[in-house]
């Protein structure tokens, strides 16, 4: 903080980020394009506005003026509501339009540009975007000033992230007010070509200084621990031997690629595969499915099977937005089937973001998950 009345917040977002979520192309990074044929819109400022409008309800933020990009870099968004701002045009923005879609025609050099002429003026930099969003910021400013996520991407493995737009905003004013101390988090980004093709690759760009409230912002991604790899086996395979025939949404991660394998399919890793049981045989309907392929057997009543992304402790809104607000409306709670390693869930929480307060509100509270052959654990969803 600068100890003036006045404090001056950055603002970037980034246009694109999250557009590949839920029509399966686990980010937007070169594909746009693709994204747009395949159905997807932008939300990037759909969900800064939740941000900004959380951020509306706090008296304090009287004094919080803000410094932002051009046109659809934060420009466009903050014209909606009453805080005072400044605008740095660094460039001109055009946009382009793609099969009706308009988008601004930005890339992550305007988020460095913007990032480094606002790094020596604001006490703190908010951004809107994914991991590849963070690490573009992080590259201009480094540790000279905290960053902090609200969350439009894909994976957003890093662990600058609040856990939702309206935590960003919860947590900038626990900023403001001194109450949240700063703390070193990871900022990390995976090659989305590589992660297209079933295989991670991460790579770690540094720690930058984040505000930190417990439950406000997520952790950062973590692997499942080697001395419980033998446990998770033992549990997909007795989770293999009980499912019952019907349809089936097995999403994303390692211990569910177990579960395919146990199952004898060609499911992906990263991705979500539509199955059927039938006669106690599986078989794929759709692999690597988007949200309109799991919108059409919604009336089947599936049955989904997901994980918890270790250190993220999320359930449903990161790394497979696929599992849309719309596709869960009509599953019931008692549909999902969770299976996790025991330290996956050792916090004792596990969150779910989907945008969609009812559809949350139906997620939350106590859900079972399985983390060994022989044992469930009630776990509190938030």
């Amino acid at each position: 903080m600068n100890g003036k009345d006045v404090s001056r917040v950055g603002l970037i977002i980034n246009p694109i980020a999250g557009m590949g979520g839920r029509v399966a192309l686990k980010g937007t990074d070169g594909v746009v394009e693709e994204a747009i044929k395949r159905g997807a819109r932008p939300i990037a400022e759909e969900l800064a506005r939740l941000f900004l409008h959380e951020l509306s309800h706090y008296g304090e933020t009287w004094r919080v003026e803000f410094i932002t990009g051009s046109d659809g870099l934060g420009e466009d968004v903050l014209r909606d509501f009453n805080f005072p701002y400044d605008v740095v045009r660094h460039r001109k923005v055009g946009y382009r339009e793609i099969l009706g879609v308009r988008i601004p025609d930005t890339t992550g050099e305007d988020t460095e540009e913007l990032a480094a002429r606002m790094a020596g003026t604001v006490d703190i930099l908010v951004f809107a975007g994914g991991d590849g969003t963070a690490r573009d910021v992080f590259k201009a400013v480094k540790r000279r000033i905290p960053i902090l996520g609200i969350p439009t991407g894909v994976k957003m493995f890093s662990g600058v992230f609040a856990a939702s737009p309206e935590n960003a905003a919860k947590l900038l004013v626990e900023f403001l007010h001194g109450d949240a101390r700063l703390v070193e988090r990871d900022v990390m980004d995976l090659d989305e070509d590589a992660f297209r093709r079933d295989e991670v690759r991460p790579k770690h760009y540094g720690k930058a200084l984040t505000p930190y409230v417990e439950i406000l912002l997520q952790g950062a991604k973590e692997p499942t621990k080697t001395d419980e790899a033998e446990d998770v086996e033992a549990t997909v395979e007795a989770l293999a031997g009980e499912l019952e025939d019907g349809i089936y949404f097995l999403g994303a991660g390692s211990t569910l690629k177990k579960l395919k394998d146990r199952l004898g399919i060609d499911g992906t890793l990263l991705g979500v595969d539509i199955v059927e049981i039938k006669n106690g045989k599986a078989r794929i309907l759709v692999k690597d499915a988007a949200e309109a392929d799991l919108l059409r057997f919604t009336k089947e009543k599936p049955k989904v099977i997901v994980t918890v992304i270790g250190g993220l402790n999320f359930l449903f809104g990161r790394g497979n937005q696929q599992f849309s607000a719309d596709v869960l409306r009509d599953i019931p709670k008692e549909n999902i089937t969770v299976v996790a390693a025991p330290s996956k869930v050792k916090n004792g929480f596990i969150r779910v973001y989907t945008g969609d307060s009812e559809v949350d509100g139906k997620l939350r509270g106590y859900i079972k998950v399985r983390v060994s052959p022989w044992m469930e654990r009630m776990v509190k969803v938030i």
